[in-house]
């Protein structure tokens, strides 16, 4: 796969055919969520490792493994399943560890979590609002369907969602280019048309550099890291992204 490496600065941003114009935000016609932390809660993982004799803050460093380990993947070009590469760190991350149960055990108890996770609370209303105002709502993530599915259901706004996608189809981890790619085609959408939704400001410079409008889920207040593209729009809770797209 060829490099791009064009300026970020030098590609199309505000403008008549772009989401977000120098008189503020324009409605998009489809809006692609990201899953894992931007609607998904995962501050239960934690308790899943201290279940198994485990540091709780192990969770996020696992878990930050996981995310590295699927963009590597990525930088040359292939690809693991979600469920696959978390398996095998969980299996690094536990090693030597004091567990109260044998590591494969531990393993699967930990992954068992991603089965009960809950949304965000601003979740369901805010994915309500923008149902409502007849945007169309699909998923891209780098995780498999089914957690999207049996997560949307838990939380009763599955009706919501035109379309659950994963990057299984592009056979690339976002941000490569190639997963974005596959989900505006599956969709029939056109980039400039469409908006990624992610905590994740990795997710928001891959999915800018791809051509589409962005929006910052920034629930904690944090600041932007400035050597990523920024996104169009920043927002603080999905309820609060309605709002500004209304």
């Amino acid at each position: 796969m060829p490099t791009d490496h064009t300026d970020p600065s030098d590609r199309p941003r505000a403008g008549a055919d772009h989401p977000v114009s120098p008189d503020g935000p324009r409605r998009p016609q489809l809006v692609v969520f990201d899953v894992n932390e931007t609607l998904s809660d995962m501050g239960p993982m934690a308790r899943r490792f201290v279940d198994v004799g485990a540091p709780a803050h192990l969770a996020a460093t696992w878990f930050a493994g996981v995310l590295r380990d699927g963009f590597a993947l990525a930088a040359v070009g292939t690809s693991a399943s979600f469920a696959q590469i978390a398996a095998d760190s969980l299996g690094v991350t536990l090693y030597g560890l004091p567990l109260d149960r044998p590591a494969q055990a531990a393993i699967e108890h930990i992954m068992e979590g991603f089965a009960d996770l809950p949304v965000h609370a601003d979740v369901p209303d805010g994915v309500r609002a923008l149902e409502a105002l007849g945007i169309r709502l699909v998923t891209l993530s780098n995780g498999a369907v089914s957690v999207a599915e049996s997560l949307f259901e838990r939380a009763g706004i599955r009706p919501c969602f035109e379309s659950l996608l994963s990057v299984e189809s592009s056979g690339l981890w976002k941000p490569a280019r190639a997963a974005y790619d596959a989900a505006l085609e599956r969709c029939g959408a056109d980039a400039q048309e469409t908006m990624l939704v992610a905590v994740h400001p990795w997710d928001i410079d891959g999915a800018s550099r791809a051509g589409l409008a962005t929006a910052w889920l920034n629930r904690s207040g944090a600041p932007y890291p400035a050597h990523f593209v920024a996104p169009d729009l920043q927002a603080s809770s999905l309820v609060d992204l309605a709002a500004q797209l209304s």
